[in-house]
This record gives C-alpha cells, sequence and structure tokens, in this order.
C-alpha cells in the first residue's frame, strides 16, 4: 500500500476537542499531567517504577497465568508475562467492548497501535521492557452497541436474550454466526481465515473474544487480560470502600468540570455519587444511593455497613463504571500510558483528580492512530472521475456540483454574472436611497428577490447539466458510499474480516502494523 497523511482538521472528521488533544495536548497540561511524547513516557516509567508493587506485580503475572490456560501456549506472550514480574517492565495499554468478530476496524488499529509504541520504546530505551496490553472490557453491558458487524456489505447479528455483562453471557450460540462468518469465505476452506475463527469459542462470550484476540495478536506478544477476577477486584478493594464511604470520584470530577468550563471544554462524562454497577448473574445494576440506603434495582437495598460488608466478601461483585474503570486499570498494571480514540480519551481528561486522590499516577494520554483505506476499485474511480485524494473528504454535493462544473460542455460559471448582480444591487440601492431614504427596507427586498431569482436560475441549469453527467455523478455517490459507509469513517464501520477476501490474515495485519506510527499526528490515507 502507499501511504499519505492529511491534517485532521482539514478532513474534518474529528471534533476540536480530538485535535486539540493530538496537536495541542501540551495545552492541557493542568488536566493530564505530562502530554504525550517518548520522552514524557520514559518519565513516567520512573514514576510508575516507584509506585507499583513487587505484590502488585506478583499478583499481575499470577492472574495472567491463570487466565493463559486456557489457550494456545506462545513463547513471545510467555516471556512478557515473565517480565512482568520485573521492576523495569511496563505496559502499554488499550482496551475495548467485546466487539463481535472484533468489530470495526479500530479495534484492530487500537491494538497495533500499543504493540508498535511498546516495540518502539523498547528499542530506544533498552534498559527498560514495555508490554503492549489490551485489557477485555468484559464487564460492559451495552450489549446492542456490539451485537452486530458488517462484513462485505452483510450484517452478522447475535440475537439473545441475556442480560447483565456481556463478557458474562453464554457463548454457545456463537456457533451459529460462526459458521455465517465461515460461509463468506467458502471459496478456499483450507485459507488462514477458517485456521484463525475456529478459535472464536469458549464457555463464555468473554472467553471467545479472548481467544480470537489470542489467534490474531499472539505472535506479536500482546497480553490479553480480563479484568472481572476475584482476586484483582480484592486488590482494588479499599478503592471501592472509599468511593461508597466518601464519593471521592463524584467531588473530584465536578472539580475538575469548574476546569473545563474556563476552558470552554464540553465535558464527556458525568459523574454520580457512587460509581459502581452491582455485578451477578445476568444482572449489572448501578448501585444509587438515596438519603442514607444504597439500592441496586433487581438486588435489594442496603445500608452503607452491608454494602462494605460485601465489598470485603465478595468484592468481584463490584463493577466501575466509566469513572472509575481507568483507574481500576492502572491500580492493577504497572502502566505508563494508554491509547484510545479522540472520543474515547477526551473523557479521560475529566478524571485526574480521581486519580490523585487515592495518589495513583495518571498515565500518559494517545490518541491511537486514524486510517482510511482506499482499494483499488476505488483508486481507479477517483481517478476516473479526475478527483485528488483530498476531494474524498469534501461533501458528496459538493463533489458533484464541483464535477459538473468542471466536465460541462456548457459554460455555465456564473462568477461574472454574481459580480454583476452585486454592481447592479449597489447602484439600485444607491438610486433608491437618493430618492427616499426611508426606502431602506423596500430596496433590500426587491434586492433580496432579484438574488434569489438569479441563484434559482443557476440551480436550474446545474440540475439540468447534472442530467447529462448521471452516470459520473451516481458514481461519486457509490464512492462516497464505499469509503464513508453510513456516513461514517470506514474505520467505524466496516471489520477488519473484511480486508482478508483473498483468505489470507496475519499478512494483513503485518502490512497494517508497519505503516502504523504512534507518533504521527495526522489521519493516514493508505491506497492500494
Amino acid at each position: 500500500m502507499n501511504k499519505y497523511t492529511f491534517s485532521r482538521p482539514s478532513t474534518n472528521l474529528f471534533s476540536d476537542l480530538s485535535n486539540l488533544l493530538v496537536y495541542k495536548q501540551e495545552s492541557l497540561d493542568e488536566l493530564i499531567g505530562y502530554s504525550f511524547s517518548k520522552q514524557s513516557l520514559i518519565k513516567q516509567s520512573l514514576i510508575k517504577k516507584s509506585s507499583f508493587s513487587i505484590e502488585n506485580r506478583d499478583l499481575l503475572t499470577s492472574v495472567l497465568k491463570d487466565q493463559y490456560l486456557k489457550v494456545e501456549e506462545n513463547e513471545l506472550v510467555n516471556n512478557n508475562i515473565e517480565k512482568l514480574n520485573l521492576s523495569n517492565t511496563f505496559t502499554i495499554t488499550t482496551g475495548h467492548q467485546l466487539s463481535l468478530f472484533t468489530g470495526p476496524l479500530f479495534f484492530i488499529y487500537k491494538i497495533l497501535n500499543v504493540i508498535k509504541l511498546a516495540k518502539e520504546l523498547s528499542e530506544s530505551n533498552p534498559e527498560e521492557n514495555y508490554i503492549p496490553v489490551f485489557w477485555l472490557a468484559s464487564e460492559d453491558h451495552d450489549f446492542e452497541e456490539v451485537q452486530a458487524v458488517k462484513l462485505f456489505n452483510k450484517e452478522l447479528k447475535w440475537d439473545t436474550n441475556q442480560k447483565g455483562a456481556v463478557g458474562r453471557f453464554d457463548a454457545d450460540d456463537l456457533k451459529n454466526l460462526v459458521e455465517e462468518f465461515k460461509g463468506l469465505f467458502s471459496r478456499d476452506l483450507e485459507s488462514e481465515v477458517h485456521e484463525v475463527i475456529k478459535h472464536y469459542k469458549g464457555d463464555t462470550f468473554a472467553q471467545a473474544t479472548f481467544n480470537l484476540v489470542h489467534q490474531l495478536f499472539k505472535d506479536f506478544g500482546l497480553v490479553i487480560i480480563d479484568a472481572d477476577h476475584k482476586e484483582l477486584k480484592k486488590s482494588f478493594s479499599s478503592i471501592l470502600k472509599k468511593e461508597i464511604n466518601d464519593e471521592f470520584s463524584f467531588k473530584s470530577v465536578n472539580e475538575t468540570n469548574q476546569s473545563l468550563e474556563d476552558k470552554k471544554i464540553k465535558k464527556q462524562l458525568t459523574a454520580r455519587e457512587i460509581n459502581l454497577f452491582y455485578l451477578t448473574k445476568g444482572i449489572r445494576s448501578r448501585i444509587k444511593k438515596v438519603e442514607n440506603q444504597y439500592i441496586i434495582d433487581e438486588v435489594g437495598e442496603f445500608s452503607k455497613e452491608e454494602l462494605i460488608s460485601k465489598i470485603e466478601t465478595h468484592p468481584e461483585r463490584f463493577s466501575p463504571n466509566v469513572v472509575l474503570r481507568p483507574l481500576y486499570q492502572e491500580v492493577i498494571l504497572p502502566n505508563i500510558c494508554y491509547v484510545g480514540g479522540g472520543g474515547e480519551i477526551a473523557y479521560w481528561i475529566q478524571l485526574k483528580k480521581v486519580f490523585e486522590n487515592v495518589n495513583i499516577p495518571f498515565p500518559i494520554l494517545n490518541v491511537r492512530n486514524s486510517i482510511q483505506i482506499i482499494d483499488s476499485n476505488s483508486s481507479k474511480k477517483l481517478d476516473k472521475l479526475g478527483l485528488e485524494l483530498e476531494d474524498i473528504f469534501k461533501d458528496v454535493d459538493e463533489l458533484k456540483k464541483n464535477h459538473v462544473l468542471e466536465n460541462s460542455t456548457t459554460d455555465i460559471d456564473f462568477t461574472g454574472v454574481d459580480n454583476y448582480r452585486d454592481l447592479l444591487a449597489n447602484n439600485l440601492k444607491e438610486k433608491i436611497l437618493n430618492v427616499n431614504k426611508g426606502l431602506e427596507k423596500y430596496a433590500e427586498s426587491e434586492i433580496a428577490k432579484l438574488s434569489k431569482q438569479i441563484s434559482n436560475i443557476q440551480q436550474k441549469l446545474i440540475k439540468t447539466e447534472k442530467e447529462k453527467h448521471d452516470n459520473s455523478l451516481k458514481q461519486i455517490e457509490q464512492l462516497k458510499d464505499k469509503l464513508f459507509p453510513d456516513g461514517k469513517p470506514q474505520e467505524r464501520v466496516n471489520n477488519f474480516f473484511s480486508l482478508c477476501s483473498d483468505g489470507n490474515v496475519y499478512s494483513h495485519l503485518e502490512e497494517l502494523y508497519h505503516l502504523i506510527d504512534p507518533f504521527e499526528k495526522d489521519l493516514i490515507v493508505l491506497t492500494q
């Protein structure tokens, strides 16, 4: 593939806050601490080294070894887990919901980002080890967001009545979907994609996702962690109790929100008095404080003392929401950097005071690469239509209008007419006001009517000319639909396996890995 870059603001695909986090992160130092750079990452390593105990490392490696008993062994992964016992080993982490068949493309981009960043840091700072980690968001309960995936214009959808944490769903009825998936690659039953997808299984959806992600990335040394684990929650229990006793995260976020207002930055998340869910089979229910009682729908009503007692006996039943999940991650991992999308990173900037309240180092934040892939057929269409790469970011109506104007055999350029109209309008207004200054509103009204008539003529001629270019205009629409399905960036809709129509998997992963650059700020465009 050929690689090009475009500044994010020029594409109109990203929010102002997302662009700020990419290009001017240092302006937010008050909210995030160190801004993203190789030097800052090395400084962060020293901070984390002094705060992450040997006991924490022992627990982490013990849990990981247990979780990896159920997957195919890989020497590189095993070595990385062993390294986590060393005080000079740190993690670069990303995470995501348990999306069906890995969900949208950016699921893969995020993981490749942390793998590449960990490798580059290890090479530039060989005295330390940097391990790429993927955090399975197995406790999330927004099943509707992840139950379907688009592959080759076909929607694969998991219909199930299961409730609660998605990671705990019984994965047995995934079998039918896997067969549907395999049917899309039926030309070569011996191809890599079939070998990969046979690992998409397990007792739970979390285990099936763990297996699939491991199969895809094991040879890159990626370490996967499912933090829905009793011993890990136990290590977090003092903070769980503090949340019940002091409501510290609510107070911390609200304090930060004032700083956001001062900077005219819109807040991305709203903290609750208690930022925890209660987790049991089929239930992930928010803990709500009403006066001096704590209400958990479908479970019951408890006093503060009863809730604290439950934390002590069953910490695994308490699940952090979006406010506390990042803190949980940083408590159990020797992490120095979190990699995520612009929208995801945007809510982290509200959380630094939450970390400070419990003396946990706040990680460095990195907005992942965004990538637009232009397949060979689309590249040919661009050439045939006389379009440049930067044109793909323009509105489809603008593209169509420009195409008609540039390819019309009839001169329908209204620049000269517009100039005459402006001159006429000024002369008319001047003469009317010379006769009677009280006729100013009349003059403006009549001139507006004149301008509208000229505009109507222009639109009529353009529409007539468009009909002569009907085939080309349809190709422009089709091109935009393919590159921006449902009007969204391709990486938010299409699935990674849509790049694997030839049945190969690892060569496509390897190619993307080499093209990704964690220090690249601009949008990456790849053409075949």
